[in-house]
């Protein structure tokens, strides 16, 4: 049976609980046990995959399909986990499937309540994890106090009645402050939110603390007597600038070894030079490259965390600090290129949706394409140049996607499927993982290094293969199909520095020590270009 380990917030939103669940897993990996990571969100829609990203930012997808919680990015980037549907559970995921068993009659009359029927049906996504691993971190999203999260607490409590303190333990990240008029720090957001969590139920073992400064002893023995948690379990969870520091400030405080001991698990090695080598790469960069991000959401970086992260890998690979200008591109579209792009080393256009923006990013490509610059389009970045090679190369001046201008007469893009009385948005997506063949001797193939891959996809539209031989003919290279259903995936220019397009997500795929070979690639060309022009 595996051992549990519970993570719960207090105090207010966006503390970093993610961030801590994934840093506790990469350091119990690093002592070689089995881990996995799961979220469970309070909310009622089924999943975020139709939710506004200002609001909830960025939408995770997994290899089986699943719209996930941008935390679910956080455990595969820290551990080796592969996260899927199982990993995330939302209030509306779990109620949706109770009501559905209650309409089919699978509760034989009895009445429904959220004690024992909701809290019975979270438990056992609890468990739909376990396989053969060692430990299961579970992610308990929003703030002790909120009703809706109450069910889920209270599904945490009876575990800890049902497998005891030696199989499962309670992790409460919370808040102290630093008040700067009083040149003091608080311990009183803390004592109320663990007075909160104790009122149903649940003693903390363990408190992380986040705040600017690491805490003295003092401070940590008023938190210990006023939580009734041992002074040694009371752990600071400093401010950083890098995330990936966060496991290795852990380890410095011993939280990995708190938590073997509490479990009851046999003690093994610590590995962590790998990761402290990339750390220590990042902290000190030989050189800078600058990127240029051209979306619609440049406003709220949370709707870019993974695309962001793999850029960042990317350019610790290369011993590289990246500068990400981040580019509105509606502003692009009132302004001159030159006046927005001009100090760019390499130019990303992301993936998105809607006709807010488009023609910015158009301009945006068009500049790149004209000036040599390395350009990286990423899902609806891939259609934009596509459509910009078209309008500007091809001589379809009309060139569009029917989500754009649905009267274009040159459909480049259209709607993968077609479904009618399709009411459900997610119903139309290409989701999760396909295999792509790429083109031997393609800038592609030689970047990846072999001939098939698969990649995560999450969008609506595709290439519209009745244009391939005039757009082909004009230079556009196809260098990636699906085979299965013979769809474009991955697009390129010759005589070009750098000039890719791939309609998938591959942010999704990279990790810290193990940067994708795209973004790998893209970020090279990028700081050879600047290098170039620094010479001239």
């Amino acid at each position: 049976m595996p051992k549990f380990i519970f993570v719960t917030g207090g105090v207010l939103s966006a503390l970093g609980k993610g961030i801590a669940a994934a840093s506790i897993g990469m350091l119990l990996e690093s002592h070689g046990y089995k881990i996995t990571l799961q979220k469970f969100d309070p909310y009622l829609n089924v999943d975020p995959g139709t939710m506004n990203p200002f609001q909830h930012g960025e939408v995770y997808v997994t290899d089986d399909g699943a719209e996930t919680d941008l935390d679910l990015g956080h455990y595969e980037r820290f551990t080796s986990t592969k996260t899927t549907k199982a990993h995330n559970w939302t209030a509306g995921k779990i109620y949706e499937t109770i009501l559905r068993k209650e309409r089919e009659g699978q509760f034989l009359g009895k009445t429904v309540q959220v004690i024992p029927h909701v809290t019975d049906e979270i438990k056992s996504a609890f468990y739909a994890v376990s396989n053969d691993n060692d430990i299961i971190i579970i992610e308990i999203g929003g703030t002790v106090g909120d009703i809706e999260g109450l069910p889920f607490l209270e599904a945490i409590r009876q575990m800890r009645l049902a497998l005891g303190p030696e199989n499962t333990l309670f992790v409460h990240l919370t808040l102290v402050p630093f008040i700067k008029t009083s040149g003091e720090l608080k311990t009183k957001p803390t004592q109320h939110s663990v007075k909160e969590l104790r009122a149903i139920g649940i003693q903390p073992d363990i408190i992380l603390c986040r705040t600017d400064r690491f805490l003295g002893p003092e401070i940590r023995q008023k938190i210990s007597l006023f939580t009734n948690v041992p002074l040694e379990a009371v752990i600071t969870a400093k401010d950083v600038d890098n995330i990936y520091e966060i496991p290795l400030i852990f380890a410095q405080q011993g939280l990995d070894k708190i938590i073997i001991n509490r479990l009851h698990l046999p003690p093994r090695r610590r590995q962590l030079k790998k990761w402290k080598d990339m750390v220590e790469r990042r902290r000190h960069p030989r050189d800078e490259v600058n990127i240029a991000l051209v979306g619609k959401y440049a406003g709220l970086h949370d709707s870019y965390i993974s695309l962001k992260q793999a850029l960042d890998h990317a350019g610790t690979a290369h011993h590289l600090k990246v500068n990400i200008s981040w580019v509105e591109a509606e502003d692009v579209e009132d302004q001159s290129p030159e006046c927005l792009l001009q100090d760019a080393d390499g130019i990303l256009v992301p993936g998105g949706f809607g006709v807010r923006g488009i023609e910015g990013k158009i301009k945006a490509i068009t500049y790149a394409r004209r000036n040599q610059i390395p350009f990286f389009g990423i899902c609806l970045g891939m259609q934009c140049a596509t459509i910009e090679f078209a309008r500007h190369v091809a001589g379809l001046k009309e060139a569009n996607s029917t989500e754009f201008n649905a009267r274009t007469p040159h459909k480049v893009f259209f709607k993968w499927r077609e479904l009618k009385n399709v009411k459900q948005l997610g119903g139309t997506m290409r989701l999760g993982a396909y295999l792509c063949r790429l083109k031997k001797g393609s800038l592609a193939e030689k970047t990846y290094g072999r001939l098939t891959i698969w990649e995560r996809h999450r969008h609506r539209y595709e290439f519209n293969p009745a244009f391939e031989p005039i757009l082909s003919k004009a230079g556009l290279i196809i260098s990636g199909k699906n085979p299965d259903h013979n769809l474009v995936e991955i697009i390129e220019l010759p005589d070009h520095p750098w000039f890719l397009g791939c309609q998938f997500h591959p942010e999704f795929k990279s990790k810290p020590l193990q940067p994708h070979p795209l973004f790998k690639a893209f970020i090279g060309a990028s700081y050879a270009y600047r290098c170039q022009k620094n010479k001239a």
